[in-house]
């Protein structure tokens, strides 16, 4: 028997500043990593999908017209609802066996949800000749996850992955959903993404509560001017509407979004001038809102990012992803990256008791196809 084994990378993400504004109709400025997720995709004869996988030892056969959402199937359920998105389109994928493998550190906040759902896209839409645009299978992806996984996220995640580019980042307009690559120079600079190693318990549940008290704010802040979403106020014209806002815990989240969206746009300034210490100040200053004002923060993200900021050689640091754990991103440079991480590192441990993992990561092209192969015979 003769069947063609195509080849497929989706990559992880980072979100360089712009936090928690996805769905506030903010800017965000993520760029794709060069670790991620690897796919070997075959169609079937029949209508089953077999899902397989390097990193788990569960595996799942499952019949392409009956997904649902099984918790027993774990992580397959991630693909499964990317293929149930292709057939709400009108689309006819037929079986085929999928075995993954990646190497994004799960839970740690840099998208290994989005990646594996990216890659089950690119390859379904290369097996099935589907021909959906990237931006399409972003859209898909997130419809998959929120509607099959029950999870409310934005759409950063999955555009970032999918629409990455060396050696750039990307300036997304959450909202219009307009991008801009914009080169992402660093010199003798690296990313350093450091890992709490921390269950990110609270994610879920404060996410949400989040975004609710986000809502309170727009609504409120409604009464006043017309706008659509809460990152379409300028940082003046906030500072005069404030006062509305009576629960000061509500106002403090709409503080944090509408000035963590002023805070992107000026980082994007400051690289595009080559004022890397500038942008690694409002890194800084992103996470003091976050810890503060919008307290997604937690304790051992805080000691990660104080002990970057005491470090010789850091431009900026700070927490990146949802939170309550999960990892931080850290410019620092390229002599300092060995002293960055002993310091760091020993700081950690000795007020946490635990062991953070460091990753020098650089910049990466989004999901695509990378290659395939044939075989006689599996």
């Amino acid at each position: 028997m003769h069947r063609e084994l195509r080849v497929f990378h989706s990559p992880g993400r980072v979100n360089l500043i712009g936090e928690h504004i996805d769905y506030n109709g903010g800017h965000v400025f993520p760029c794709a990593l060069n670790f991620g997720t690897y796919g070997m995709a075959r169609k079937r004869t029949d209508r089953e999908i077999h899902f397989s996988s390097g990193n788990f030892e569960l595996r799942v056969a499952t019949d392409v017209d009956a997904l649902i959402n099984e918790p027993a199937h774990g992580w397959a359920n991630y693909p499964k609802g990317v293929v149930a998105e292709f057939i709400k389109l009108g689309h006819e994928p037929g079986g085929f066996d999928f075995y993954v493998w990646g190497d994004i550190p799960s839970g740690a906040g840099l998208s290994s949800s989005a990646s594996l759902e990216m890659l089950t896209a690119v390859a379904v839409n290369a097996l099935f000749d589907c021909g959906l645009e990237m931006t399409e299978m972003a859209k898909l992806s997130q419809r998959a996850e929120n509607l099959f996984m029950g999870v409310n996220c934005g759409i950063m995640d999955q555009y970032a992955v999918g629409m990455g580019k060396k050696d750039h980042a990307l300036l997304l307009d959450c909202n219009s959903l307009v991008h801009e690559y914009v080169p992402f120079n660093l010199g003798r600079n690296k990313m350093i993404i450091a890992n709490t190693n921390i269950k990110r318990g609270l994610v879920d549940s404060k996410y949400n509560e989040r975004r609710e008290e986000c809502v309170k704010a727009l609504r409120i802040i409604r009464r006043e001017v017309e706008i659509k979403n809460l990152c379409d106020l300028e940082e003046k014209v906030f500072a005069l509407l404030a006062s509305k806002i009576s629960d000061k815990k509500v106002r403090k989240r709409a503080a944090h979004a509408v000035n963590e969206n002023a805070r992107t746009k000026q980082a994007v300034c400051e690289l595009n001038a080559g004022n890397l210490s500038g942008f690694g100040k409002l890194m800084n200053e992103s996470h003091i809102s976050l810890r503060d004002l919008y307290e997604v923060s937690c304790h051992e993200l805080d000691i990660l990012v104080e002990a970057a900021w005491k470090t010789d050689g850091v431009l900026g640091s700070r927490m990146t992803g949802a939170g309550f754990g999960g990892c931080t991103i850290s410019l620092v440079c390229e002599s300092e990256i060995e002293n960055f991480i002993r310091r760091v590192g020993a700081e950690y441990l000795q007020k946490t008791g635990r062991k953070a993992d460091f990753f020098v990561a650089e910049t990466s092209d989004g999901a695509r196809e990378v290659g395939a192969f044939s075989r006689n015979r599996y």
